[in-house]
């Protein structure tokens, strides 16, 4: 299996679509969060639509800077995998929308507390997966992928115990655009996409190993 990840787009679907159709050869698309910048339910239902044209399946959560609204906009297009899951053919996708609170009060903000309830809740439905594939928008906290431009890791605490914990074959997730990159926990593997809105993003392929990359 070949997956396309993207996370933080913020607006800018065209570049997502270009991506898309260079890649081309891919069997989901995983986007990590924001898709918008304090966005609209139309908009987000016009980007999965373009994305969809592409004849693959498509799944999401959202991020902190996606109004909490957008999630029933997700549940409608059948593509939310906040605190739920979505197999693909032997993975199963499952994670949780938002980030831990910030200083800057963004539209999507959730408690450690929150954020692990709803990761426990999506993994009790991944159970026997052969591939279980965990897609928060923020980071693990002290990990190479959420230190910012000032060298302060800022990534969510719930999201590495739950990893430390549970162990899922691969962790995607963005909302540090600064902290592109791989890292792992354990056996987890794990990939900050970076900044769709820069043309990064990540390409994972599942068996017999894994491999992750990013790009752009």
């Amino acid at each position: 299996m070949r997956i396309i990840a993207f996370s933080d787009i913020h607006g800018a679907h065209g570049v997502v679509q270009e991506i898309l159709k260079h890649e081309e050869d891919f069997d989901v698309v995983v986007v990590a969060g924001d898709f918008t910048t304090n966005g609209t339910a139309a908009e987000v239902e016009t980007a999965v639509g373009e994305i969809r044209s592409h004849r693959q399946p498509v799944v999401a959560v959202a991020g902190n800077m996606d109004p909490p609204i957008l999630e029933s906009s997700l549940s409608r297009l059948g593509v939310a995998i906040d605190s739920c899951a979505i197999a693909v053919g032997d993975a199963v996708f499952f994670g949780v929308s938002a980030s831990p609170f910030t200083p800057f009060h963004t539209p999507y903000e959730l408690s450690e507390e929150e954020i692990m309830r709803r990761a426990e809740e999506g993994w009790r439905q991944v159970l026997g997966a052969m591939w279980k594939i965990f897609v928060p928008h923020a980071p693990p906290r002290d990990t190479n992928l959420d230190r910012t431009f000032v060298g302060r890791h800022v990534g969510s605490i719930s999201v590495r115990r739950f990893i430390e914990a549970r162990q899922p074959d691969v962790a995607i997730c963005g909302h540090i655009h600064e902290a592109r990159g791989v890292d792992t926990i354990g056996k987890t593997q794990i990939v900050n996409c970076g900044a769709a809105a820069r043309g990064n993003y990540a390409v994972i392929t599942l068996g017999p190993g894994i491999t992750v990359n990013t790009r752009g």
